[in-house]
């Protein structure tokens, strides 16, 4: 995988602004897994004292995402990639660093190769779990990625 946290932190900056304004920072991605992190702060607060619900999709979806962008460029193909749905599951208030982490890398590396072979859109679901620094689970992301490879008019 080509994709660096690096280099995911600067398309969050150019690409989507308010993540990065949010302070959600890639910590680490490879094949399998992606690791996301986020600082409860006055900008990303509820009126409740803790983190946002949307700030921690963020964080979540680009846990997902990420890994979804890697393997699509490890493919070569030109593919599109969209969250057709998603749900999330809150259990603890969201304060101080939430760090959250996909390990669905190898079923959307399948997906991808699936969707290459038959040419038909493909979907596959990745979970992303939210802890605080405790390693307590403050919240469960669902997304339901669809992957298609584009054709030659796209």
């Amino acid at each position: 995988m080509k994709l660096t946290s690096r280099k995911l932190n600067t398309f969050t900056l150019f690409k989507l602004p308010s993540a990065w304004l949010c302070g959600v920072r890639v910590k680490s991605i490879n094949d399998t897994s992606c690791t996301v992190a986020v600082k409860h702060r006055w900008i990303n607060q509820n009126p409740f004292n803790s983190m946002f619900w949307a700030v921690q999709g963020m964080a979540a979806e680009l846990a997902t995402g990420a890994l979804v962008i890697g393997h699509i460029q490890d493919s070569g193909k030109k593919i599109s990639m969209l969250v057709a749905n998603n749900n999330a599951t809150f259990t603890k208030k969201a304060t101080g660093r939430i760090t959250f982490v996909c390990k669905d890398g190898d079923g959307v590396k399948d997906a991808i190769k699936k969707a290459i072979e038959t040419g038909e859109g493909q979907t596959v679901w990745m979970k992303s779990i939210g802890t605080n620094t405790e390693g307590v689970e403050v919240s469960v992301f669902n997304f339901e990625w669809t992957i298609k490879v584009k054709s030659l008019k796209e």
